[in-house]
């Protein structure tokens, strides 16, 4: 009579392993259940939106300061309009021939009129409200002080009545709030994922809570912790992504129609608030940041919460 072959050591294991899956499969799945993924989705949507702010913001401080590095503008401060214009004329010949000045634009009257209008109204006159005449000057490379003062110095006799500033200067108070507008849009995003980490922390503790006890017999038939983590943090996993689509979705209606209404401003330095093509691609990652930052969660706290109930 034969004797039945004898059971490898490692066949136990595998006989454990086998029904330890099996077992996890006890674990429910409910998917969509409860406010879980439109808490995610309303997160996701804040985020595209902060985020999208803080990227518009990026690119419009960097094409107004790449616009604006080399450019200065000199006033005539000058009541009297022949002098006014007289001089004018002359701070024109000299700063063509200042090296490094790429071009030199006398502003039309017509044109300062035109700005004027809204305040001083049709026809103003002049006379009445004296308008300094106002050159742009374009430099070759950045405006240093260095710069700065070598265009007053040569202005100082031949225009005395000339005053010379750098663009960049007037609208260094802008640039230092667009600055915090950035820094408070990233703390936004920050904020966002915490809360969102956080949301997918309290489903998992609830989720393990109304299933405690079947999670005792999965561990009885031999279902190890990181097997039950895996049911739970697919099913995260399945909700985070519903939710992720949906506030992404809806993230992206709200900056077009945002989009379209700073558009039709018209403003050149608002257009220089775009979104680029690597901006979108950040965009469009946020859900994708999302579904792994809460499958990461969820895993973590499935098992910090799973070792404390052995």
């Amino acid at each position: 009579m034969k004797k039945p072959p004898a059971t490898s050591p490692s066949a136990p294991r595998g006989i454990a392993r086998f029904k330890g899956e099996k077992a996890s499969e006890l674990v429910p799945q409910a998917r969509l259940s409860g406010p879980m993924p439109w808490v995610i989705a309303i997160m996701i949507a804040l985020t595209v939106i902060a985020a999208a702010g803080g990227l518009a913001l990026s690119n419009l401080a960097g094409a107004a300061r790449a616009e604006l590095a080399g450019g200065a503008t000199v006033q005539i401060m000058e009541a009297d309009p022949q002098e006014r214009s007289r001089q004018a004329a002359a701070a024109v010949d000299v700063l063509v021939d200042i090296d490094g000045v790429a071009s030199v634009r006398l502003v039309p009257e017509e044109e300062l009129n035109a700005l004027l209008e809204p305040w001083l109204g049709v026809g103003a006159e002049n006379e009445a409200v004296p308008v300094p005449a106002l050159i742009d000057i374009r430099m070759s490379g950045p405006i240093t002080d260095d710069r700065l003062n070598r265009l007053k110095a040569a202005l100082a006799s031949p225009v005395p009545a000339a005053r010379i500033d750098a663009q960049a200067s007037w609208l260094g108070p802008v640039f230092k709030a667009i600055a915090s507008l950035q820094w408070l849009a990233i703390g936004l995003v920050v904020l966002l994922a915490l809360t969102s980490a956080a949301a997918v922390w309290l489903a998992a503790r609830s989720a393990l809570g109304s299933n405690s006890e079947t999670i005792e017999i999965v561990h009885l038939l031999g279902g190890t912790d990181s097997q039950i983590a895996r049911i739970f943090q697919r099913s995260i996993a399945v909700d985070a992504a519903v939710g992720g689509a949906v506030g992404l979705v809806l993230g992206l209606v709200a900056i077009v129609v945002i989009g379209n209404r700073f558009a039709a401003l018209g403003s050149g330095m608002v257009a220089g608030g775009g979104l680029g093509v690597i901006d979108w691609a950040l965009i469009i990652s946020i859900p994708l940041v999302g579904v792994l930052l809460a499958m990461l969660t969820a895993r973590m706290t499935v098992l910090a919460a799973l070792r404390r109930m052995l």
